[in-house]
């Protein structure tokens, strides 16, 4: 009898035991047991759903969890800080049964400007559970919308700009070679294609009143003497990039050390409308066109035919020679490396060599309609704004066509095909529309520069875009004008012009001015406004007899 109480004993305490393990585990309470604790809504004011732009400079952020918050986590879980990273304060209260925080800076946002949310596992709720993940929330503020500087008539807008983008090329230009940096880092690096730009601006200028006659043609005794005795050619074509000071090259590239020919038709392109303008029997006017006759001649055109191919080559290097081996095919800013070869009388290429190397026979059309837009020629949607402006500085459109396209029809298309994607959005970014607008090539905050198009589109808008399409569309452009100038000129509008290009979705704005950017804002606005670089480089013999070997015809020609 003993040995059995014993082991009725042991039997109803292992019972006891087991009851209670399983009375354990099924408490929610145990801590031993892991649970879940996570975020199920943010919202800004009335918005739920990212992304979070034109918020109010005063906004309320409503946090909505699974769980009942422990308070004591808050305040070092939830991080609310402005772009450079600095705190910004703010207070807070529960609400829903504390489930529901409700955060309020305590003092108002600045307008556009880039702030963030942060909330990290330290946050618990009332169980001692911490969220598993974080969480992070972009927040852009609205736009203000009042002007920035007082209101002015549309022509004296104009002016201002040119005014201001031209010193960019007067103040900033080199001081021993007169030729343009660059970009306004650039220290004695020169670009010659950028330097081409900024020789068509002068004759604006005069025009304008910025400078005098006087003062222009100096400035061109300059440019062209260093041109000439100075600058290191290969076959009288031009580097990329020179020292302004000695002449020599600065390679672009490992295998970019030599000549650049599409750089080197910017170049010839400035200088015939410089040569046009500067028309006075004088000795420093003559001496003027006679140098930039000389350069112009010395090219050998017919070399960057690689032994002579029925196409251009872009690149050639002394040490390299055409290791690049890169063709000067359309559609793209390329046609007026073209219409120089077909125009030099003293070197000129076949008309076979623009219709294989340029046109393809064909094979640059399009056809396609955008928008509602048919686009002759080019890429799908276009591509970037400045294959219309770069050849189009000089070359005017106005009823220019041949066999491949009307460049008219051409030029305005593919402006209003960029214009009507920017207004169409579809990549939802802040503040596109008809407004701000107009994607190329230009600084960008993601990898440094970028071709942007609607193919290519990071959310840059670049001022020069829809400023140098002016020509193309008067309206649109002008209204971009007014609210770069007018709601975003005390972040835009500087020393130089218009900064290279900003990302409203950052907000960023470059702090950059670039060359082959600012020369075409001056120059398009202007034959916009009285067609002088048109007229002037259009009234050159040679491009008159060039083009119309290759096939085109114009009122002009």
């Amino acid at each position: 009898m003993p040995m059995q109480k014993q082991l009725y004993s042991f039997l109803l305490l292992v019972l006891l035991l087991s009851c209670k393990k399983n009375e354990d585990s099924s408490n929610p309470d145990n801590s031993t047991v892991p649970g879940s604790f996570s975020l199920l809504q943010f919202k800004v004011d009335d918005r739920n759903e990212a992304p979070y732009q034109n918020i109010s400079i005063s906004p309320t952020l409503s946090i909505l969890f699974d769980g009942q918050l422990d308070s004591q986590t808050i305040e070092t879980a939830i991080q609310f800080t402005d772009e450079q990273s600095r705190p910004i304060f703010w207070t807070w209260k529960l609400s829903r049964s504390d489930s529901s925080i409700e955060i309020k800076p305590t003092r108002a946002l600045n307008p556009f400007s880039r702030y963030t949310l942060c909330i990290n596992y330290r946050l618990k709720n009332q169980k001692g559970i911490a969220l598993t993940t974080n969480y992070c929330y972009a927040l852009i503020t609205q736009l203000d919308t009042s002007d920035k500087f007082e209101r002015i008539s549309e022509d004296a807008l104009l002016d201002k700009v040119q005014a201001q983008t031209f010193k960019y090329f007067w103040d900033f230009a080199h001081p021993v070679s007169g030729l343009s940096r660059e970009r306004n880092s650039s220290g004695d690096l020169v670009t010659i294609g950028g330097s081409g730009f900024g020789i068509m601006t002068i004759p604006v200028a005069i025009n304008r009143a910025f400078i005098t006659r006087a003062e222009g043609v100096e400035r061109l005794k300059k440019i062209v003497g260093f041109l000439d005795t100075k600058v290191v050619k290969y076959h009288g074509a031009f580097p990329h990039w020179l020292s302004g000071t000695t002449g020599n090259t600065i390679p672009f590239g490992t295998k970019d050390n030599g000549a650049d020919l599409v750089e080197t038709s910017f170049l010839m392109q400035g200088l015939l409308t410089a040569r046009q303008y500067f028309d006075r029997n004088t000795e420093d006017e003559n001496y003027i066109r006679e140098t930039i006759t000389k350069l112009y001649q010395n090219v050998e055109w017919n070399w960057f035919r690689q032994n002579g191919k029925n196409t251009l080559y872009w690149h050639w290097s002394p040490d390299q020679g055409w290791a690049m081996n890169m063709t000067v095919s359309g559609w793209n800013e390329g046609l007026i490396t073209y219409i120089m070869a077909l125009s030099d009388e003293t070197d000129s290429i076949p008309a076979i060599v623009y219709q294989n190397g340029f046109a393809r026979n064909g094979a640059m059309k399009n056809g396609n309609s955008y928008y509602g837009y048919k686009l002759p020629l080019g890429e799908s949607l276009g591509g970037p704004l400045f294959f219309t402006h770069y050849s189009f500085l000089g070359v005017n459109p106005n009823g220019l066509s041949d066999q491949y396209a009307d460049y008219w029809e051409q030029n305005s298309n593919h402006s209003l095909i960029n214009y009507s994607y920017c207004v169409a959005n579809p990549k939802k970014y802040n503040l596109y529309g008809a407004n701000c607008w107009g994607l190329t090539a230009s600084d960008n905050n993601h990898q440094g520069y970028s071709a942007h198009s609607p193919t290519n589109d990071q959310g840059i808008i670049s001022p020069t875009a829809a400023l140098s399409s002016m020509p193309y569309t008067p309206q649109e452009s002008m209204k971009a004008l007014n609210f770069f100038y007018y709601k975003l000129g005390d972040k835009l509008f500087k020393e130089y012009g218009f900064v290279d290009a900003f990302n409203p979705n950052s907000p960023w704005f470059a702090n950059s001015f670039l060359a082959i950017d600012q020369g075409p804002i001056v120059i398009m606005i202007e034959n916009y406004r009285s067609g002088l670089c048109w007229n002037l480089f259009m009234s050159c013999p040679e491009i008159k007899k060039g083009m119309k070997k290759m096939g085109f015809s114009s009122p002009y020609l």
